[in-house]
């Protein structure tokens, strides 16, 4: 076991500070948020990253600093720090894309949470140690690493389909998928070795996953694909609602330099033209 687990600390350390930062000013915390409409219409992609270093709560990232920092070092050890890295970060991305991609019809969905990028390292220490025992929070019963990826995998499934409460089921999904694979390719012998239990728990994922995008109504049925639709905003409504308002406001500027002349303009209505133009 690598006795200092330093990129571990250092992300702990980062997370700790931009997530305290954001408990503490909303725009920061708005700015740097997972936000579907920011990222499609947008194209505020940094968000995919950003969003896994800020928290809702004391609560949610405890939680989450408590398990990377039992994973992280003995992944840094196995893994070394540069492979580490990119499992976490790839982790993170692969979960938020996941999100995006169920929830791309939702303009408004937001969320926050390195549990993406947790999940990847959860899975990328079953993909090197299936056997090793993970003890359940709070419950003195330990599970071998596959049998608990197995069921984290059907439970995160459930989660996502069932849209039953506010965490990010889809991120987990998609995180430990990404650190679960990219473990297997990064140490293909291993991924031979242990070809029966990583294949079990990724079948029942790739078969959901491929619903998924086939026919999404056979699996989200009770969610806001279907229940209260009303309620939601696409990113191509909120694209055309704020291209509708831009021009309404050039019009409106347009009458005005009409009647009473370009010089009557206030300084942020010439900024607003000129930008309008670029």
């Amino acid at each position: 076991m690598n006795p200092t687990g330093t990129i571990g600390i250092i992300l702990l350390v980062a997370i700790a500070l931009i997530s305290y930062r954001g408990f503490n000013h909303q725009i920061f915390f708005d700015q740097y948020k997972f936000h579907v409409s920011e990222i499609l219409v947008n194209k505020k992609y940094s968000r995919l990253v950003s969003s896994g270093f800020l928290h809702v709560g004391w609560m949610h990232l405890i939680f989450n600093l408590f398990s990377l920092l039992v994973f992280s070092s003995n992944l840094e050890y196995l893994l070394g720090p540069l492979n580490l890295l990119v499992v976490y970060f790839t982790s993170l991305v692969g979960g938020n894309l996941l999100s995006l991609l169920i929830h791309k019809s939702d303009g408004s969905y937001s969320a926050v949470g390195a549990s993406g990028a947790i999940s990847g390292l959860i899975f990328s220490s079953i993909a090197l140690m299936p056997n090793l025992p993970i003890g359940l929070f709070l419950i003195q019963l330990s599970l071998p690493a596959w049998l608990f990826g197995l069921i984290y995998v059907i439970f995160s499934i459930y989660g996502i389909r069932s849209s039953s409460d506010n965490i990010g089921h889809d991120a987990h999904l998609g995180g430990g998928l990404v650190g679960l694979v990219l473990t297997s390719a990064l140490y293909p012998s291993l991924f031979l070795e242990n070809i029966v239990t990583t294949l079990l728990i990724a079948l029942p994922a790739i078969v959901f996953l491929y619903i998924l995008i086939k026919k999404p109504a056979l699996l989200l049925v009770d969610n806001f694909f279907v229940k209260n639709k009303e309620k939601y905003y696409s990113p191509d409504h909120i694209y055309n609602q704020r291209r509708a308002e831009r021009q309404k406001q050039v019009d409106k500027i347009l009458d005005k330099i009409s009647s009473k002349g370009i010089n009557s303009l206030t300084k942020e209505e010439k900024d607003f033209l000129e930008n309008y133009n670029n």
